[in-house]
């Protein structure tokens, strides 16, 4: 991989992000988000997400993250009756699960817990490679512990959310599938109605599936003052034969290939070839594109505004270079665009593409 172009620090990916500007709740109608469509030449344009089908080309492919999100957030209780809270990351192969424990300090190795919905759990050591995290065994009355999770547990929610979520609903894609296994929605996704998906299809705009576990640390920001110095977490995904005879078709006919979120990009990329095709596989991923890494599958990235100094918004210079993302932002800042997980979004090219 192409190392991060010289004079990359932290500070090129900053930008005034006021508060009031992120939103809060999602809109009533997911589709009814703006769309800052920004071409691969000229000025950015101004549309709706429902114009998506008349901006995009026959022939396109539509690469879509299908993760469902873990009603991860359980409260607890220690031996005392004090308040206890465990947030679900990941299972571990041993069949327990890295959470993240609150209060840490009061929880050493050992400590049992009641939970919600008739959990007991027993907290461990830390997880090697997940800052933070320690390794907990839970136990259902019934028996089926992920039943037991989803039945009590709570959809966490981004950090910079203030308010609760009426609906949980509304932080799962309306195409998620299989069991619940991310931390954190690919939030792109949420802006998809089963209208606008059929009219995609009608316009002959394909669509596929891959699947990465969306993580806590995609929240993260870059602490270091050079980016490249970032330590890039860790996340599993599977990436289908069906999905890489797609993209190989896709490249067939000439059109192009958008993937849907970051989450997808980091998918795709990590089994690119040269050639703009991908292997199938599944595993896990540590890709951190940076300006200068090459973008072999992705021809056009739909994904919304991201935080300052995040790895998400150094992905997007990657695609679409530097001074394109700044136009990007600062037209969608001056124009009241909603930011971050619940905001409004764009489509890009990546650069010489589109």
């Amino acid at each position: 991989m192409a190392t991060t172009a010289p004079g990359a620090a932290t500070a090129d990916f900053d930008y005034p992000l006021p508060p009031e500007r992120i939103a809060q709740r999602p809109l009533a109608e997911r589709d009814a988000s703006r769309l800052l469509h920004l071409p691969p030449a000229g000025p950015p344009e101004d549309r709706g997400f429902r114009e998506l089908p008349a901006i995009l080309r026959r022939g396109d492919l539509l690469v879509v993250n299908d993760t469902r999100v873990r009603a991860a957030r359980l409260r607890a209780r220690r031996p005392g009756g004090g308040a206890a809270e465990l947030l679900i990351l990941h299972p571990l192969v041993d069949g327990g699960y890295a959470c993240l424990v609150r209060p840490a300090r009061r929880l050493p190795p050992g400590t049992r817990l009641s939970c919600e919905g008739g959990l007991e759990a027993e907290v461990g050591d830390r997880v090697p490679g997940h800052p933070g995290a320690r390794e907990v065994r839970l136990e259902a009355a019934g028996g089926d512990v992920d039943a037991a999770i989803e039945d009590a547990g709570r959809v966490p929610l981004p950090p910079y959310i203030r308010t609760a979520l009426d609906d949980p609903g509304r932080y799962q894609t309306v195409y998620a599938a299989g069991g619940p296994a991310s931390a954190a929605a690919p939030t792109a996704g949420l802006h998809f109605t089963p209208a606008v998906l059929a009219a995609l299809g009608s316009a002959g705009i394909e669509r596929t599936a891959v699947r990465l576990e969306v993580g806590l640390a995609t929240f993260a920001p870059i602490r270091h003052e050079r980016v490249d110095d970032h330590p890039m977490h860790e996340e599993r995904f599977t990436l289908p034969e069906d999905a890489a005879a797609a993209v190989a078709a896709a490249r067939g006919r000439g059109g192009r290939v958008i993937a849907v979120g970051t989450t997808a990009v980091r998918v795709l990329e990590s089994r690119a070839r040269d050639d703009g095709t991908v292997e199938p596989g599944e595993g896990t991923t540590r890709l951190y594109l940076r300006p200068g890494s090459p973008i072999r599958a992705v021809d056009g990235l739909l994904t919304n505004f991201h935080q300052p100094r995040s790895t998400l918004l150094v992905l997007l210079a990657a695609v679409i270079g530097a001074e394109r993302w700044r136009e990007a932002y600062a037209h969608a800042l001056a124009r009241d665009y909603r930011f971050l997980s619940f905001g409004d979004c764009m489509l890009c090219w990546t650069l010489g593409r589109g």
